[in-house]
């Protein structure tokens, strides 16, 4: 692929809003004090920019002021904090790499029938003929199970708060997205699982300065034509 066009002389990373993918990067480019417009597009809508940065058509999608273009939330993550890292997020190394690795296969592909029966019961020959809330609530009691190991992690992590260290690395922040729309999914259900831990590490999280900072709302991107 050609290197993308920018006139912009910081990194440009289209974004949405609430998809964790793109919350993750934002996170480390925010930590990272790198400068970096945020386009946020409609995904229903998306604009040619991003398509001829990425055919792929997902988001985030950085684009580097010399034109290299990043599109896998992953790689955003860890070239932002490869250029600049002030609280050690990359500390752990590759031992949080498997844990983010997991989630982003077997929990996300349960988030994602618990979130979205409709979307997949009918082209999962593993439910076919069951009703999307018995679909649902396979997937949710399936997702509980990684929950209930990340418990156990956190109960064990050096000061119970995080999971490799002490204070965020790059798996709490990589993973955080994914648990917050798994719990907001049937909060009075989440809430009243025996996961302290795993419900205080969420409360931690949604309540810092850095989640409210990536969580501001943008008006919706539109090129200069």
């Amino acid at each position: 692929m050609a290197p993308a066009s920018t006139s912009s002389n910081m990194p440009v990373m289209y974004s949405f809003r609430r998809c964790p993918y793109a919350m993750r990067a934002r996170l480390a480019l925010a930590v990272s004090g790198l400068p970096c417009e945020v386009r946020e597009i409609a995904l229903r809508n998306k604009p040619p920019e991003l398509l001829a940065a990425s055919a792929k058509g997902t988001v985030p999608v950085l684009v580097l002021p010399n034109g290299s273009v990043l599109d896998e939330s992953l790689t955003i993550m860890r070239w932002a904090l490869s250029q600049h890292d002030p609280l050690g997020w990359l500390a752990p190394g590759d031992a949080q790499l498997g844990l983010v690795a997991a989630n982003d296969g077997l929990f996300k592909h349960h988030l994602d029938r618990y979130k979205y029966p409709y979307r997949f019961a009918d082209t999962d020959r593993r439910a076919s003929g069951t009703a999307y809330e018995s679909f649902a609530l396979q997937h949710r009691n399936a997702g509980a199970l990684w929950l209930t190991n990340l418990e156990a992690m956190l109960a064990t992590s050096p000061d119970g708060n995080w999971l490799f260290q002490s204070g965020p690395s790059l798996a709490d922040m990589a993973i955080l997205p994914f648990v917050r729309q798994f719990a907001h999914t049937d909060a009075t259900w989440f809430s009243a699982q025996p996961w302290s831990a795993v419900q205080g590490w969420l409360a931690r999280f949604e309540a810092s300065s850095l989640f409210a900072g990536v969580m501001e709302k943008h008006p919706l991107w539109q090129p200069v034509r």
